[in-house]
């Protein structure tokens, strides 16, 4: 089977004024699987596009192992779904057993079918000090990402994570139908093109749930902004591990919570 991120679909519109007949692009979901030295270790549900950067983010973002041990990465298609094949060195293989997931199932739940409940609040480095941003930067990044998201402009059904430099704007991004997959989607097409992330900041269309921050914090970046709310647990890891938490930024407006030094509001940075 060829899997392609678009499907379209036929329907019929009920409207006050009538119904009509429509034709309407649809976000295609695809079990990927990631499959490390032979064994699957992880099944999700996601948008078959970019799978090379989306194998490496995930392996970069659980541990499994870093850049230069990831090495080719092969992708083969099915037409039960898809496989990223990894081969890692022998030392890695008890990261992998510790971190053992079964996630087919619901889109971008990144905590699905885990096996020990102390990896759902597994101890997070402390990010670098990194990039320092103006607040309106921040403020418009959520409406600047929006112009980095043709797949969303054809399904308006999908998610995006891109990355923000400061005075630059969004510099890279990527979409997928689960919040969590696009953004080890980004982390992986950062690592693969050589882009240091505790450069610029992480822009996400979703809210701030506790994988979002773990993700963030393993890829080493200091700035995670979102368009929605952080939860409350999310809030304290961004507090741990020195993140720097902004919500809400749309309308040119952003809320600051963790670590607002990096921020600078007017001549002075925000207290």
């Amino acid at each position: 089977m060829s899997w392609t991120p678009v499907r379209t679909a036929r329907g019929t519109s009920i409207q006050p004024d009538g119904a009509r007949e429509i034709s309407r692009s649809l976000p295609e979901e695809a079990p990927v699987a990631m499959v490390y030295d032979g064994s699957t270790q992880a099944v999700m549900m996601a948008t078959p596009q970019d799978i090379e950067d989306f194998a490496t983010g995930f392996t970069l973002t659980e541990g499994f192992a870093n850049l230069a041990e990831i090495g080719e990465i092969e992708v083969a298609m099915h037409d039960e779904g898809i496989e990223a094949r990894m081969w890692l060195p022998e030392a890695r293989r008890a990261a992998l057993a510790e971190r053992r997931r079964y996630m087919a199932g619901p889109v971008g739940c990144g905590l699905c079918g885990i096996d020990s409940l102390s990896e759902a609040t597994r101890a997070l480095p402390e990010v670098p000090e990194g990039a320092r941003f103006a607040a309106g930067d921040l403020a418009r990044s959520t409406d600047d990402l929006r112009g980095h998201q043709p797949l969303q402009d054809r399904t308006r059904a999908v998610h995006a994570a891109g990355f923000l430099r400061p005075g630059e704007g969004i510099v890279l991004a990527r979409e997928d139908v689960g919040r969590h997959n696009a953004l080890d989607k980004l982390i992986g097409a950062l690592a693969r093109a050589g882009i240091d992330p505790a450069g610029g900041a992480i822009v996400l269309t979703s809210r701030v749930s506790t994988e979002m921050v773990q993700k963030t914090v393993m890829a080493g970046c200091p700035v995670l902004v979102a368009v929605s709310a952080p939860t409350a647990h999310a809030l304290r890891l961004a507090e741990g591990a020195g993140l720097t938490l902004a919500a809400f930024a749309r309308g040119g407006g952003v809320d600051l919570y963790a670590h607002p030094h990096r921020v600078r509001t007017g001549e002075s940075h925000v207290a």
